[in-house]
C-alpha cells in the first residue's frame, strides 16, 4: 500500500473519530481526556528515544511518569472542577524534582558525576513542557461554555490546515520549494495554502457556531492566521528534533505518517496559541 493511500485512509478514519470524541461531551470531554493521557505516554516515549541520541539522559520511567502527571492533572481539575492553576502548581513541581534528582542521584558511574547534569536537566525539562505541558492547553478547553464548538473548530484547522498545506503544495508546489531548511519539500504555494485554508475554515466556524464566534469576522481571521502559522511551525519543530536526532519519522506507530509526536506535533504547538487567541478575541 503506498504512503499516499495510507496517509488518505489515516485521515478519513482518524480525524472522524478524533473528532466524535469531542462531540461525546460526557464529564467535561471524558474520553478526550483519557486520549489525551494515552497520547502522552506514547509521545513521550518517542520524544525520549529523539532526546537521547545527542544527549544524558534521566531514568526513562521518571522522566515519562513526570510527563504523563500533566494530562493526569489537567483531566482531574476537569472531572472534579478544580483550579487549572493547579497545572502550574504541578509543572513547578515536576520541575523541582527533575533538578532535586541530580543532586540525590548523581551518576556515579561516569568519571565526573555531575558533567552530564546540564544535559540531562535540559532534555528532561524539554521533553516534560513539549510533550506534556503544552497539551494541557486542550484539557483547559474542555470545561468551556461552546467547548464543543471551540474544541472543534481547533481540530479543524490542525487536520485541514496540514491537509491545505499538502493538497495545494502538491499541485503548485514544484517550483518553489524550500521554503525552510528543516524541511526542504515544503513550498510557498503549501504555505500559503495551509494559512488560506484555516483562515477559510475559521470564517466557516463563524458562521456555523455564532455563539462561540461572536462579532465582526476578522476576529476569525486572525484566529485562523495564528493558528496556521503555529501549526505550520509546530510540524517544523519537530522536523528539527528528528533532524538533530538523524530520525525519520518519530516511530512507527501509524501507517503513512510514522509515529504519535509525527501527528500531533502540529497540534502540541497550536493548543496553547489557539487558547489564549480565544481568550483574547472572544474574553473566554
Amino acid at each position: 500500500m503506498s504512503k499516499l493511500v495510507q496517509r488518505l485512509l489515516v485521515f478519513f478514519i482518524g480525524v472522524p473519530l478524533v473528532l466524535s470524541m469531542v462531540f461525546l461531551n460526557y464529564s467535561n470531554h471524558l474520553i478526550l481526556h483519557i486520549a489525551m493521557i494515552i497520547v502522552t505516554i506514547i509521545a513521550s516515549l518517542e520524544m525520549y528515544g529523539l532526546l537521547s541520541v545527542h544527549n544524558s539522559m534521566q531514568p526513562r520511567i521518571l522522566v515519562i511518569t513526570l510527563t504523563v502527571l500533566l494530562p493526569v492533572t489537567g483531566f482531574l481539575c476537569a472531572f472534579f472542577s478544580l483550579s487549572f492553576e493547579l497545572l502550574t502548581y504541578t509543572l513547578i513541581f515536576i520541575l523541582l524534582l527533575i533538578l532535586l534528582y541530580e543532586v540525590l542521584f548523581p551518576n556515579i558511574k561516569e568519571e565526573e558525576p555531575f558533567a552530564l547534569s546540564n544535559s540531562r536537566i535540559s532534555s528532561s525539562f524539554l521533553l516534560v513542557i513539549y510533550s506534556g505541558f503544552l497539551m494541557t492547553f486542550v484539557a483547559r478547553m474542555t470545561v468551556w461554555n461552546n467547548s464543543t464548538a471551540y474544541l472543534s473548530v481547533f481540530l479543524a484547522m490542525v487536520f485541514g490546515c496540514d491537509s491545505f498545506a499538502w493538497l495545494i503544495g502538491m499541485l503548485l508546489g514544484k517550483g518553489n520549494r524550500g521554503l525552510f531548511l528543516v524541511s526542504p519539500n515544503k513550498s510557498i504555494a503549501g504555505f500559503l495554502g495551509g494559512v488560506l485554508g484555516t483562515i477559510g475554515i475559521g470564517i466557516l466556524a463563524w458562521n456555523i457556531f455564532p455563539e462561540a464566534f461572536p462579532g465582526p469576522v476578522y476576529k476569525v481571521v486572525i484566529l485562523g492566521l495564528a493558528a496556521s502559522l503555529s501549526a505550520i511551525f509546530g510540524d517544523l519543530i519537530e522536523s528539527v528534533l528528528k533532524r538533530s536526532a538523524h530520525y525519520k519519522d518519530s516511530g512507527n506507530v501509524i501507517p503513512g505518517r510514522g509515529g504519535i509526536l509525527d501527528s500531533i506535533d502540529s497540534i502540541l504547538l497550536l493548543s496553547p496559541v489557539y487558547f489564549i487567541a480565544i481568550q483574547l478575541l472572544y474574553g473566554i
